[in-house]
């Protein structure tokens, strides 16, 4: 008869793997790690909203971007704010704060894995913030809304005024589209507070990174198809060339 084994001979257990580690909570306000900045309420004559959910996004956003695209979204709200004013459109300067700060956050590493177009990821993300926070669905649609059109011509223009200036902050701060007007003493105040320094250069590279593994979502329109197939002397707008050869210096 065998003997049993003691239980001296039998191996230990192996240890059970470690769970797997969460992607980052977004939602959750972190400890920034940016460089420190001095906190503003105006900025060129421009109120910066000042509310605890503004400065939870303000928080948030400065902890999971770059110095890149803080100062980015930053301009994007001021300049988009400052049109506002100055036409006297009744804008929600909170909600169009908000869908300023995350309206290029599908550009970071953190969505490399994503599959689909950027300006819906930063789209979802600020959904997901606003819900979490008991915003109301009609102000977090029209957020997600913004955010998910930024880059679209035309159609943002026609909308509610916050899809409308955050369109219009973008289209300045990235295309130059509205660059004359802007008188230099603002120019510079908004550049003394969030500074450009080789943007085109750096701006490109990002959106490389960002869509170099989903090229699929960067397909123009099927008009434009249709054009460069039939018509001999259609040349399509760049948006490279038009980002490189803006009024902006860098």
């Amino acid at each position: 008869m065998t003997p049993e084994p003691s239980p001296q001979s039998c191996p230990p257990p192996s240890p059970s793997p470690p769970p797997p580690t969460p992607p980052p909570d977004l939602t959750a306000t972190r400890r920034s790690t940016h460089t420190a900045h001095t906190t503003h309420t105006h900025i060129a004559g421009i109120p910066l909203p000042d509310s605890a959910l503004a400065r939870e996004a303000t928080d948030l956003i400065r902890d999971t971007t770059d110095e890149l695209l803080y100062h980015h979204s930053r301009r994007v709200y001021l300049f988009g704010a400052r049109h506002g004013r100055e036409r006297d459109l009744p804008f929600d300067a909170e909600l169009l704060y908000v869908a300023a700060l995350f309206h290029s956050l599908g550009l970071t590493d953190r969505f490399h894995g994503s599959r689909q177009r950027f300006e819906l990821d930063g789209a979802d993300e600020a959904r997901s913030f606003l819900a979490a926070r008991g915003v109301p669905p009609a102000r977090t649609r029209l957020t997600w809304q913004a955010i998910a059109l930024h880059t679209t011509p035309q159609i943002p223009h026609r909308m509610a005024p916050e899809i409308a200036l955050l369109a219009v902050g973008y289209e300045l701060d990235v295309l130059g589209i509205g660059y004359a007007t802007l008188p230099p003493d603002t120019r510079n105040e908004i550049l003394t507070a969030h500074p450009r320094p080789g943007f085109k250069r750096h701006i490109l590279r990002a959106y490389h990174r960002a869509l170099a593994h989903r090229p699929e979502t960067a397909a123009g329109t099927p008009q434009a198809d249709v054009l460069a197939r039939l018509d001999p002397d259609h040349i399509r707008p760049d948006f490279v060339r038009i980002l490189e050869d803006s009024a902006w210096p860098e």
